[in-house]
């Protein structure tokens, strides 16, 4: 598996990742600790997994990806939607001050929450609900990841990004049914700036707690 973990770490900097810290971040989590034991020996291809309740933990060139354009540093107070399975989680924590993070299948957290224990990561705090409606309890955030395709840029999560802040989101258009836009939405003292960073394929944002 190491030789599989050296191969996906040069793919990442094929694939435009130059951020040591994200590099650091990526290399330090063992992603075969996020992946379904019966799909263990996959864990290192750059590749989407299935993790249970029609969930995917994503490609980890995604992660890296999206982690670098949130542009993090360790004084920032960040809101992720879709913790899934908690491996883009525990990328996050090892590079911001405080993570808070939701998601929608209570089987899926609680999953997570072993993890986070196991890796020793403090800074996170979970909740399992709805993601689309955000944490305004906890606003405002330096940065907000989401990490399932919404049909447009959430108003409620811009509500609750902090002036100057980044929220990194796959949108998807109607374009495509499967392929969407990932975004990087920058929030001003007017509205919000969006930049296009490519095309990327998430399952859809769904409204409601599963329980």
């Amino acid at each position: 598996m190491e030789d599989s973990r050296a191969q996906l770490i040069l793919a990442l900097r094929r694939g435009g990742i130059d951020n040591k810290q994200v590099m650091q971040a990526m290399e330090r989590v063992p992603r075969e600790d996020f992946v379904p034991e019966a799909i263990r020996d996959k864990s290192y291809e750059n590749i989407a997994l299935p993790i249970g309740h029609h969930q995917t933990i994503s490609q980890p060139l995604t992660v890296a990806l999206m982690t670098q354009a949130l542009n993090l540093t360790d004084r920032m107070k960040v809101l992720e939607i879709g913790t899934g399975s908690g491996y883009q989680s525990s990328v996050l924590a090892l590079l911001c001050r405080r993570l808070y993070t939701i998601e929608r299948y209570r089987e899926l957290m609680q999953g997570a929450e072993e993890r986070f224990v196991a890796q020793r990561l403090t800074n996170i705090t979970t909740k399992c609900g709805d993601g689309s409606h955000g944490w305004p309890e906890q606003a405002p955030f330096e940065r907000i990841i989401v990490t399932a395709a919404a049909h447009d840029i959430p108003p409620m999560l811009v509500e609750q990004l902090a002036v100057g802040g980044i929220m990194v989101v796959p949108v998807n258009d109607g374009r495509d049914e499967h392929d969407q836009r990932l975004l990087r939405v920058t929030r001003t003292e007017d509205g919000v700036e969006t930049e296009e960073l490519g095309i990327t394929r998430f399952v859809p944002l769904v409204e409601g707690d599963q329980g």
